[in-house]
């Protein structure tokens, strides 16, 4: 029975195929290079000066020094003896910075002494020896963008980053390697010897830079003052219709993070939701609507509710538009938050376009390119094709892509069109000019030209409100923050209208108040946005844009004469004289311009006392009230969280997108926090 058995077992042993150890290894080392090769992008992260922590060669020597066994030890002994070699991505002929050169475990050391001293003495040996090769590196184009810049130029060429290539020809193989982390196209076993293993280290600690964690930049305004009425009875501010502000304090909150106080534009918060505003009557391109109400965090004080509804367009009025598309590509949009997410949105957006609007993209990495000429917005396929192939690698040289975009949005603008380029960034300019004062001029000589300039802001940690402020507010155009698809769906689709068609600019708002029925004022919000007196009727002077079907509000608290609520004493001389009909609170005027006309024109009314708060000023109150809880100002009193979300559940009305009902929710969270 046990010679039967036997035969058996050498019949069997004779049927099977002998092992072939080449065809093994190339099977091995093919698998390595598949899995490379779908391993994140490929493209060059941000420089930085931080040494990496982790990399191949510590792990292959906390793998190799973890070996306890005689087993395993062999085991890893077999796997020298393969010879696999892999290599960095075109090493040999890219230029790169100094740094550690691969590390190489002789097959015959490691088989001669299996001991695992043996082993680490070898690895340390090597790691501790190799020398780095002195290799120049060819200079960023940067220093060339910044003399242009200087020297007025208009435009910035086109210019390819030195960046390493990420892709391996079959002719640049090394003759005994195989090609790992890139896209190996072509692979021959026989290349393959037995006598070592390299193991490639990360590039030196200078050659690539990590974005900067927690460097967010907003804009430095203090909150309005109390203004005493006698003193100074005139307030004069461009409006703003941003969302930016309620979009990154939800993102904070989400986090679980109270938001920076500096980041929370009370106007912004406001206008973020719909209002069931009167739409306008006759030519004029927008309708005022002002109401005083009571104050609902404090009985001895009035709001005066400012409401301003633009007219609608509906998509057969529309012009046409061109769309530039200025997409940052930089290192520090490589988050699924960021450059992901932008494209997402970007996508979402495409079908509200129609077939006589063009659609033109622009990247900026390290320097700028035209990624797509300008192209029907119908042709969806190739607008997609272009966007998927968007990866994030280098440094931010945010000044040459708006020289780019502006210049290939110039080419594509004729009589009667829109153009506008929409800037998708983190705002983390670090090459050229970074500075807002002198993005500020630089988009400010550019918006003559007819071409807009829009926002959108993605991601945080990193996130430049400060620059995108400055953008957006001299470029003609709106900021927004995306940070969900939902926010997206909102901005680009939703009010796609008010985003990108103009029906007034240059608007400014000019309350002059009654000091016979006013006591003190303050404006509440637009802290960004004040004007001087004499600007309102300097048609020269820039002030915001209302788009489309915008709407504005504007809040200001106000104490009547005579109120307990009078913060400031009354003057002893010169208050007697003061005019005795109260019967105004004050004068409303509005100045604007139709797009295309350098003259404004003027609206006016007076400021009467009375009126009905409607839910939709109730819920504006809340949101203010709201958004100073967050700044922590001294104005409230006892008012707190609790009557925010009273008052903003008993305002929130029919709520089609849900959109009060979330800002309920985030008062809710601040509440938990604050705790």
């Amino acid at each position: 029975m046990s010679d039967d058995l036997d035969d058996l077992k050498a019949a069997m042993r004779a049927a099977m195929p002998t092992p072939d150890a080449a065809r093994k290894a190339e099977d091995i080392a093919l698998a390595r290079i598949n899995f490379a090769a779908l391993q994140e992008t490929a493209e060059a992260a941000r420089q930085t000066s931080e040494s990496p922590k982790t990399g191949p060669i510590r792990g292959v020597m906390n793998m190799i020094m973890r070996i306890n066994t005689r087993g395993a030890l062999t085991a890893t002994t077999a796997l020298v003896a393969l010879g696999l070699v892999a290599v960095v991505p075109d090493w040999q002929n890219a230029p790169r910075l100094n740094g550690p050169q691969p590390v190489v475990l002789e097959s015959d050391d490691v088989l001669a002494d299996r001991s695992e001293d043996r082993t680490r003495q070898v690895v340390e040996e090597q790691f501790a020896t190799e020398a780095a090769p002195e290799v120049a590196v060819e200079p960023a184009p940067v220093e060339a963008l910044e003399a242009e810049i200087a020297q007025g130029a208009e435009s910035a060429p086109a210019q390819q980053a030195t960046q390493p290539s990420a892709t391996l020809k079959r002719e640049q193989a090394p003759a005994d390697g195989i090609m790992l982390g890139g896209q190996v196209q072509g692979f021959d076993a026989t290349k393959i010897e037995r006598r070592s293993l390299v193991v490639p280290l990360p590039p030196s600690d200078d050659v690539y830079v990590q974005p900067e964690a927690n460097t967010e930049a907003f804009p430095d305004a203090d909150p309005n003052p109390l203004k005493v009425t006698a003193e100074d009875p005139v307030s004069t501010f461009s409006i703003d219709v941003d969302t930016a502000s309620y979009a990154v304090v939800r993102s904070s909150l989400m986090a679980g993070q109270l938001p920076p106080k500096e980041a929370v534009r009370i106007e912004e918060m406001v206008n973020y939701f719909p209002y069931d505003y009167s739409a306008p009557e006759g030519d004029a391109p927008f309708q005022p609507t002002v109401t005083v109400t009571g104050t609902p965090w404090n009985a001895d004080t009035q709001l005066v509710h400012i409401a301003i509804q633009g007219e609608n367009k509906s998509l057969p009025e529309r012009p046409p538009l061109n769309l530039v598309f200025l997409i940052d590509t930089s290192g520090s949009m490589n988050a699924p938050a960021k450059l992901p997410l932008l494209k997402q949105s970007l996508t979402l957006m495409l079908p509200e376009l129609t077939e006589q609007d063009s659609v033109a993209i622009v990247t900026y990495a390290g320097s700028a390119g035209q990624v797509l000429e300008p192209t029907p917005a119908t042709n969806r396929s190739e607008i997609l094709a272009a966007l998927d192939r968007l990866d994030a690698g280098g440094s931010t040289a945010g000044q040459a892509g708006l020289q780019q975009a502006y210049a290939v949005a110039e080419s594509m603008a004729e009589e009667g069109e829109v153009t506008r380029v929409l800037l998708a960034t983190d705002g983390d300019f670090n090459v050229g000019l970074s500075d807002p004062e002198a993005l500020k001029d630089f988009i400010a000589d550019k918006r003559e030209s007819g071409t807009y300039l829009s926002v959108l802001g993605f991601g945080r940690g990193n996130l430049d409100d400060a620059t995108m402020q400055a953008l957006a507010q001299n470029g003609n155009g709106q900021a927004a923050y995306i940070d969900t698809l939902s926010e997206a769906q909102k901005v680009l689709v939703d009010q796609l209208s008010g985003a990108l068609y103009p029906i007034a600019n240059d608007v400014k708002i000019q309350v002059e108040f009654n000091p016979a029925a006013v006591a003190e004022y303050r404006l509440i919000g637009y802290e960004t946005r004040a004007l001087k007196r004499e600007d309102f009727n300097n048609d020269k002077v820039d002030a915001g844009d209302i788009g489309a079907g915008h709407q504005v509000t504007a809040l200001y608290e106000i104490t009547p004469v005579g109120s307990p609520a009078r913060l400031t004493d009354p003057l002893r001389y010169g208050e007697a004289e003061l005019a005795s009909d109260a019967s105004e609170l004050g004068f409303l005027k509005l100045r604007y311009k139709r797009p295309g006309e350098d003259q404004s024109e003027l609206i006016e009314q007076p400021i009467v006392p009375g009126g009905q708060a409607s839910a939709e000023m109730q819920f504006a109150a809340a949101i203010a009230g709201f958004g100073q809880l967050l700044r922590g100002e001294d104005y409230l009193g006892d008012w707190g969280y609790d009557d925010a979300i009273a008052l903003a559940n008993e305002a929130r009305g029919a709520d089609a997108f849900g959109y009060r009902a979330e800002a309920v929710q985030l008062m809710r969270l601040a509440q938990s926090l604050q705790r």
